[in-house]
Order: structure tokens, then C-alpha cells, then sequence
């Protein structure tokens, strides 16, 4: 057999050739798919493009029949071709009729051909067709025919895109709206701004697909590599971003991908199979967003944005063009809208302007999110079609609080956002000068007020919020953030900085609650169809209890001197308690052993988060020096709804009268056992469910460190006697709609319930 990978550029000269012709599409696409077989050496060669509704149609082919064209259509993921259509990636079978996905259409002449390879057409990371080859004999094709046909790809996709192709393929509208619109997101920093739109358009036009003289297209790349990794270390020496802290941290990883060796070879190949360098990169990078755009695993996810973000900077050194993707400087009040970015991409906007962004794709462990909230920049996520709705220079409005996105704002709306910067500048002032008062209500009844938090960069609050303790230490965001398993030292290191930063004020450090949508890109984790409901938290740790007690060591070591304060997550069965504790007491006798520095006090608590805890509360209580209630996954469970599920995870009330009795259930049993009994979630952050917590018993919080200020000025005005018999009047009468008897209990006493 002739060798197919002789020659990739003679081939894609030809299709060069044959897309320049004046003659009809059909026509074209029918010369395309010939030239093809011809030059792969197969029998058949088709073209399948993506209609609106998903399905696949046959638009060419040479050695199928003809008379199946624009006949023959697959439903979304049928056959091989649709499964490579919903996955994104090339698929090359020996015998095509053996695989589990295997779809015969009789009507293409399919029958005598086994031998199949088969690659998306991509652009943009959108899925515009199938490119396939077929052969009689079962035989394998070889990586660098799988190469070949992904190059081939990538230049049909850029024909498709053209004025007199683009009827072929699915086109989503690029039009912009004039008139106002909302969209509603995820609230990623709690923050208002208004102010007008910067687009992150980091993307090049490649205009240049097939190299003149691969070596040169090489020395190009190596030359625009060095001179990326050159720019990001002179980023990371910058004075704003040398200090130590997580955001230092993603940075470094951002540092790492750079040189990331298999993102390298893989553009290398891209120009040993005929490209230039830029569309090299571009065939990478279309690869990696559709790949992005199919996976549910937010830290494949991240990786995948840190390598897209890399790409366009790459892109833009090539182009000759500065860095940054806006080349003049920011007006005040600048809000920055994205499909996605890395964190280096941010940080080369002006920040003293820019007090916005808005994400069509990042969640809350996001590495630019990680970043946003250290600059302090109101932050919305999760607004699908946002880039497509607004222009560079429109107003527009983000509530970091709810997180919706008003897109050109009529006068009243921008009034109303007007009056909410104005508002929460005063009250901002207001709790800052409420700080260091202790949370009091009128009839004397102290409520702790402590913070939550989980990276370094959050511990400043700690002073600027008031707050009298750490009331919840999320360990695992250190281990979310860093591309390896951290090290004894390292988390020692960390949580001795964590003790140090709080100086009298407790710390109460949870255990690796990882799993669920917490994955740890280094760690092997099978997929699971319900992972909020499977392997994470305590279940990971006492299955892998070599992590758990490095995790025990180091609180040790760090905690010399001080009180140690242990949470347990996930906790469903007093077994799992027990032999936690008995993990946790080997390392004390390892400490003890080396004659190490013990803590002054060693105290171990559960969250209570799982249900079925509340049939166990008596026995575990005196198991336990403490328990923490995990509102947010208690009320999921209780109620069987996801939370990250936008159609359901709003249909239940924290307020309502199921909800608030097993609250009161469990408070009222721990105060009779005089166990110490801590309330955490989004459910304490929001004064008027807090207000309900205070009428319910509950004396201790632990919340966002911006929440802080407003639920201690409702406490100052309440009193906790008034709203214990009111409430508890509530539950005995069975009131359905507790959540508005509430409200007009604030409004009659004159109660600030709104926040900032």
C-alpha cells in the first residue's frame, strides 16, 4: 500500500486549490472528498455536517452511493459518526462493525467496508461535522493518518466558515440585541458595579493555514514560547502578584502549563502535518475547547482554560500584537466580559479601573475566580451567550450578591444600580465602623460571628470583617488548587500561617471534603452517576487513610501551643466517627513519641449534613467535643435536590417548616447534652434566615466574612427572646409560609433584613 502521510501537503495544497474554484458548494465538497480518498489511500471518503437540531447529515462522499446524500441523517449521538460528534475526538476502529456504537444505514453501500477512522470538524471549539475514511480490509490506521485527517479537518472547518460555505453548517447567530436584557448567573463575588463593557477578545483571525517551510514555522514557535514564558515570569515578579498566597499559587500552575511539554508536541506535530505555526495552535486549541465545553469535571475544566488562555497569548505573539487583549487603557468603572480566561489574562487589565467581570464559563474554584475575588471585582459566572449579547462601550450591571447581569439597563434599572453602589458604599462604611462591637442583641444574648474561608488570600478578612474565629477552615481548596498531592510540610507550613493570622481567635479546620464536584485532577476517581451521594468527604479519607493522617500530622505540627479544633465532613454512622478518631489518636501517639510540641487542647467534631445523623444525635453526641450543621448539603439532602441544579435548586425553602423543625431538632438536643453546636452555610449569610437561627437557639455562626457586617447589625436591633417565641409559635401552628411572616416580623420592629 502507498504511503498516505507521504505528502500532507500536497494534499492540503490540492483542497487549497479546489475550495478557491468558483464552482458551486456541492461541487467542491464532491472534488474534496475525492481528493481525500485518493490521497489517504481509501475507499471512501465522507463528509457529515451538523444540522440545527444536532442530527448529522451525509453531504459528500466518494464510494458511498450518491443517492444517500443529504439523504442519509443520524440523530444526535447515533452511530460512530455521532459518537464522535458528542465527544469531540477521532475515533479509528479495525472493524467498525464490532463497536458497541456501530449504526449501519443500508442505504450508503456501507456493507463491504470495516475498517473506519473518523475526526470532528471543529471551529471555535463548536462541533461542525464528521470527516470519515473507510476501508475493506480490517485494518489500523496509524497516528499519523490520524494526524493527517485532523489537519484536513481543521482546514475544511475554515472553508465551512467562509461567506459562500457558511448555509452548509449550523450558524449560531452572532447578532446583537440593542435593547435592554437580563441573564441570570452564578454569584461568584459578592459585589454590585455598573459600568461599561470590555470584551476579552484574545482571539486571532488565522488567515494562513498551509506552510510554505515547516522549519521555519518551528524556529517561530520556539522563538513565541520563549517569549511567553519570558512575559509570565516578569508577570509573577510584579509587586501586586509577588506576594506568597493562592493566587501566587495558580499563577505558578499557569507557569507550569508553559512549559508543559505534551501541549508543546502536540503543536510541533501540528506543523510537522503541513500547518503553519499559528493554525497549529488554533487546531490545539479547538481541540481543547470542545473538549472543555463536554466535560463535567471542573478541574479537567481549569486545566483545559489555563491551556486555551496560553493559547491565545501564544497567538497574539505570533500576530505581533501586545499581550493584553485591549491595547488602550480602561475608562473608570470598567466591567470585563469573557467566554472564559486565565489568570494571567486578568491581571494584565488595569485594575484600578476595572470593577467587574462577567463569565459565560467559571464556577467558585475557577482559577480567574480565585484571582477576581483577590482584586475584589464583583463576579458573575455561568451567563451562557453573554459575549454574543454586548457590544465594547454598552452599560451594564452586575449583582454579585444574586448574580444577574442587567445588558444595557434602562434609566430605572441603572438608577436602581446607582442607588445600590451609593448604598452599599454607606454600608459598607457602617459595618466597618460596627467591627469590633460584639454582636449583642437588646436583650443581651452574645451571637459569634465567625468567618468562613479556605485559602490564604482570605485571611485579611478575618480583621476586616470582625469576625471572632474561623468558624469553618475548608482544607481541601489548598488541595483543589495545586496540580499535586501537597506535601507534609507544605500543609503544615499553611495551616501554622492559618493559627498565626488568628492569633486568640479559634480555628476550626474541616477535614478534605473532596468529591462530590470536588476532584482532585492527581488523584484516580471513578465516575460516579451521583457523586454528591458517593465516594467523598470522610468516605475518600478513611478508604485512603494514608492522606487523611498527613492531613492529622501536619494540623499537628502546625498547632503547637494552640487549640486544634477538627472537623469532620460527610458524616452519616457513628462508626465513621470512630474510626476517624482512631486514625486521629495514632498521630497523636506518632507526636508524642517524637516528643513534638503538643496542642494545648485537641477537639473533634462532626458536620452534621447527612440526615441520617439526627436518628443518632444522643450516641454520637458523646462521641463528639463539638458539631457544626452544614445547612447547605443538609437542606439538599433532606429535600433530595441538587443544589447545582438550576430547575430544582431553588424549589425548596431553607425557611420552611420541615427544614427549620430538624434544625431545631438538633439544636435543642445538643444544648440538653451541653455539646457546642455551630451553624454554617449560605443560610447564615442572609439576615433574615439568621434572624430564624437566633429565634431557633443557635448562638454560634460561621459564614462569608461579607455577611458579617450586615447580620450583626440585625442582631443589634433584635431581641432574641422575641424572636424565639414568634418562631417557635410558627412551628407549633404549623405556619406554610413562614418565610413571609418573618419578613413582616422585621418590618414591624424596624429590622434591616436587606444587607448590603
Amino acid at each position: 500500500m502507498a504511503e498516505p502521510i507521504g505528502a500532507p501537503r500536497v494534499l492540503l495544497r490540492a483542497l487549497h486549490d479546489i475550495m478557491a474554484t468558483k464552482e458551486s458548494a456541492q461541487a467542491r465538497l464532491n472534488k474534496i472528498v475525492s481528493q481525500i480518498a485518493s490521497n489517504m489511500v481509501a475507499e471512501v471518503s465522507s463528509i457529515y455536517l451538523r444540522r440545527p437540531d444536532g442530527s448529522l447529515v451525509l453531504y459528500a462522499t466518494e464510494g458511498l452511493h450518491r443517492s444517500a446524500v443529504h439523504y442519509t441523517r443520524m440523530k444526535r449521538g447515533e452511530g460512530l459518526v455521532g459518537l464522535i460528534a458528542d465527544e469531540a475526538i477521532p475515533l479509528a476502529l479495525p472493524d467498525a462493525s464490532l463497536h458497541p456504537s456501530f449504526s449501519l444505514h443500508p442505504e450508503t453501500g456501507e456493507d463491504p467496508f470495516h475498517a473506519f477512522l473518523g475526526v470532528p470538524i471543529l471551529r471555535n471549539g463548536h462541533m461542525l461535522g464528521v470527516l470519515t475514511l473507510q476501508n475493506m480490509t480490517r485494518r489500523r490506521y496509524s497516528e499519523e493518518e490520524v494526524e493527517a485527517m485532523q489537519t484536513v479537518a481543521m482546514v475544511l472547518a475554515e472553508f465551512f466558515a467562509s461567506d459562500d460555505m457558511s448555509d452548509l453548517v449550523e450558524q449560531r447567530s452572532q447578532s446583537v440585541s440593542t435593547g435592554p436584557d437580563r441573564i441570570v448567573g452564578v454569584a461568584l463575588f459578592p459585589k454590585v458595579a455598573l459600568g461599561q463593557v470590555i470584551l476579552h477578545e484574545p482571539r486571532v483571525t488565522v488567515t494562513r493555514l498551509i506552510a510554505d517551510e515547516p522549519f521555519m514555522e518551528m524556529t517561530a514557535l520556539e522563538e513565541a514560547l520563549d517569549s511567553l514564558r519570558i512575559g509570565i515570569d516578569e508577570m509573577l515578579s510584579r509587586g501586586d502578584v509577588a506576594r506568597a498566597g493562592e493566587h501566587r499559587d495558580v499563577l505558578e500552575t499557569y507557569r507550569m502549563f508553559a512549559h508543559d511539554q505534551v501541549w508543546v508536541n502536540k503543536l510541533h506535530d501540528g506543523i510537522a502535518s503541513g500547518l503553519t505555526v499559528e493554525a497549529a495552535v488554533e487546531r490545539n486549541q479547538n481541540e481543547m475547547r470542545a473538549q472543555m465545553m463536554r466535560s463535567s469535571d471542573p478541574f479537567f475544566r481549569e486545566r483545559l482554560h489555563d491551556l486555551d488562555d496560553l493559547s491565545n497569548r501564544l497567538l497574539r505573539i505570533l500576530a505581533g500584537l501586545a499581550v493584553t487583549s485591549v491595547g488602550e487603557e480602561l475608562k473608570e468603572n470598567s466591567i470585563l466580559v469573557a467566554r472564559t480566561m486565565g489568570p494571567a489574562d486578568l491581571l494584565d487589565y488595569d485594575r484600578d479601573h476595572l470593577v467587574g467581570l462577567v463569565l459565560e464559563d467559571a464556577g467558585v474554584s475557577a482559577h480567574v475566580t480565585i484571582i477576581a475575588r483577590a482584586l475584589g471585582l464583583a463576579t458573575v459566572g455561568g451567563v451562557t451567550g453573554i459575549v454574543n449579547k454586548v457590544q465594547a462601550g454598552e452599560m451594564i450591571g452586575v449583582d454579585g450578591f444574586s448574580g444577574k447581569v442587567h445588558i444595557r439597563p434602562p434609566k430605572k434599572v441603572v438608577a436602581l444600580y446607582s442607588d445600590k453602589i451609593i448604598h452599599q458604599k454607606k454600608q459598607l462604611a457602617y459595618y466597618e465602623g460596627l467591627r469590633d462591637k460584639p454582636a449583642i442583641t437588646l436583650d443581651g444574648e452574645e451571637v459569634a460571628l465567625g468567618m468562613n474561608a479556605g485559602l490564604e488570600i482570605d485571611l485579611p478578612h478575618l480583621d476586616d470583617s470582625g469576625a471572632t474565629s474561623i468558624g469553618l477552615y475548608r482544607t481541601e481548596l489548598h488541595f483543589m488548587i495545586s496540580e499535586h498531592l501537597p506535601r507534609l510540610n507544605e500543609l503544615t507550613k499553611s495551616y501554622a500561617n492559618v493559627l498565626k493570622t488568628a492569633g486568640e481567635r479559634p480555628v476550626v479546620f474541616r477535614t478534605l471534603d473532596i468529591g462530590g464536584d470536588k476532584i482532585l485532577p492527581y488523584l484516580r476517581h471513578a465516575h460516579e452517576e451521583n457523586p454528591a451521594l458517593g465516594w467523598r468527604a470522610i468516605r475518600f479519607a478513611l478508604d485512603r487513610p494514608a492522606i487523611f493522617r498527613t492531613q492529622i500530622r501536619a494540623l499537628l505540627q502546625a498547632s503547637g501551643g494552640n487549640n486544634l479544633n477538627i472537623l469532620l465532613p460527610m458524616i452519616a454512622d457513628i462508626w465513621e466517627i470512630e474510626q476517624a478518631r482512631e486514625l486521629i489518636n495514632r498521630e497523636v501517639d506518632h507526636h508524642q513519641k517524637f516528643k513534638r510540641e503538643m496542642p494545648a487542647k485537641i477537639r473533634v467534631g462532626t458536620m452534621i449534613e447527612v440526615p441520617a445523623l439526627i436518628w443518632q444525635l444522643e450516641p454520637l453526641l458523646k462521641r463528639v467535643d463539638f458539631i457544626s450543621i452544614g445547612t447547605n448539603d443538609l437542606m439538599q439532602f433532606l429535600f433530595a435536590v441538587d443544589r447545582a441544579n438550576m430547575n430544582v435548586a431553588h424549589r425548596f425553602d431553607t425557611l420552611s417548616l420541615p427544614f427549620l423543625n430538624a434544625l431545631a431538632g438538633i439544636e435543642k438536643v445538643a444544648r440538653a447534652q451541653g455539646v457546642e453546636v455551630n451553624i454554617c452555610g449560605e443560610m447564615t449569610s442572609r439576615p433574615l434566615e439568621a434572624m430564624a437561627l437566633v429565634g431557633l437557639g443557635f448562638r454560634s455562626f460561621s459564614m462569608a466574612p461579607m455577611a458579617i457586617g450586615p447580620v450583626k447589625a440585625m442582631l443589634l436591633g433584635l431581641d432574641a427572646n422575641d424572636i424565639r417565641h414568634y418562631i417557635n409559635q410558627l412551628l407549633c401552628d404549623n405556619v406554610l409560609n413562614i418565610r413571609t411572616a418573618l419578613v413582616r416580623f422585621a418590618s414591624e420592629r424596624k429590622l434591616d433584613i436587606s444587607g448590603i
